[in-house]
């Protein structure tokens, strides 16, 4: 878990706070309802801000990676499946594929290489 510096995390009707900044969260028991789910303690600050969005919701948004990142690494991923899959494919059928599919699997694994290496 990674508490990403700089990140404005809404915390609903309005209100943003810096996600590093956040030293706690409280879920309101008591008198909890619209526009008050969750009590954020801030640093440097005595009292907490109120935030109308849930715990659970707000923690996910204080850790989770900025969505290019996350689908960077998926893409990471699926493209190192790819190589190993097609690395295993057997030289005739390569061929079979690249002269009668117009597939060039050679040219696909390096290109995929190259893409992972960068």
């Amino acid at each position: 878990m990674k508490i990403q510096s700089s990140v404005l995390v809404h915390l609903g009707y309005g209100k943003y706070v810096r996600s590093d900044k956040v030293t706690s969260i409280v879920p309101i028991e008591e008198d909890r309802g619209p526009g008050r789910r969750t009590y954020i303690h801030l640093e440097g600050q005595v009292d907490p801000v109120v935030a109308s969005r849930a715990e659970d919701s707000i923690v996910r948004d204080l850790v989770q990676e900025p969505r290019d990142i996350t689908q960077s690494r998926q893409q990471q991923e699926i493209l190192q499946d790819l190589l190993i899959d097609l690395q295993n494919i057997n030289p005739t059928i390569r061929r079979i594929v690249r002269d009668e599919g117009e597939l060039d699997l050679d040219r696909l694994e390096r290109r995929i290489k190259g893409a992972i290496e960068e």
